[in-house]
């Protein structure tokens, strides 16, 4: 499935709703972002993969309150200019494995035979 966007229009009074909102949106399975859009921050925009509208608009309406479905689309994929492709530089970094060394300390005790 494609990715996709959908927005929607929640009442929210208080932050407090506002949180519970946010958190029953990330909350949906395929979800991968959720934030507050609009004029007035009552708008919630969530993005991912395989969301349920009607499910999101449901538990929103359970959870906090009057909830209007704005929209649903596939989210919009910004090409990158080719002025800016570039060949990017690749940083290496040596990696030591046996970076410590525990020669000074000798055998363990219990490797010594000892006689009885």
């Amino acid at each position: 499935m494609a990715k996709q966007k959908i927005v929607v229009k929640v009442t929210m009074n208080t932050e407090k709703k506002a949180r519970k909102a946010l958190q029953i949106a990330v909350s949906l399975f395929g979800v991968e972002s959720a934030s507050l859009v609009g004029s007035d921050k009552d708008q919630i925009a969530v993005t991912g993969e395989g969301i349920d509208s009607v499910e999101l608009t449901t538990l929103l309406r359970k959870g906090v309150g009057y909830t209007e479905l704005v929209s649903v689309g596939p989210v919009e994929e910004k090409k990158p200019d080719a002025a800016k492709e570039t060949n990017p530089t690749v940083a290496s970094q040596n990696f030591n494995p046996y970076q410590y060394y525990y020669g000074n300390y000798g055998m363990p005790y219990y490797a010594y035979a000892y006689e009885i």
